[in-house]
């Protein structure tokens, strides 16, 4: 374990921020951007994912835990995230043919 929190500590702490904020950039993106519900979806987790390793990295420079406790948090939230809008995009694909988020209107009453 000391020789993971070397190697993380030897990389400078501006490192992770700007990988973090380019990986949650595309993530923004593609919520943005894109019409299909799965790249969407896709890019969520992406955003989850920067926030995750970020917290890690100032966990990790600080030396304190709490840090890694929120990023356990956050993948058990898109763990149950992943299960409950799989399930959502399955029916709309069972009911409407399409996962472009555009054809959702349909779905009004």
């Amino acid at each position: 374990m000391e020789s993971l929190t070397n190697t993380i500590q030897s990389v400078p702490l501006n490192h992770y921020i700007l990988l973090s904020t380019i990986i949650f950039s595309i993530g923004v993106t593609g919520v943005l951007i894109r019409r299909n519900a799965i790249v969407i979806f896709m890019s969520v987790e992406l955003m989850l994912n920067a926030v995750n390793l970020l917290l890690t990295a100032f966990s990790v420079y600080r030396g304190d835990a709490s840090g890694q406790v929120f990023v356990f948090f956050i993948m058990a939230l898109a763990a149950a995230e992943v299960a409950v809008g799989l399930a959502i995009i399955v029916m709309i694909y069972r009911n409407t043919n399409s996962v472009d988020i555009n054809v959702l209107n349909r779905l009004k009453w």
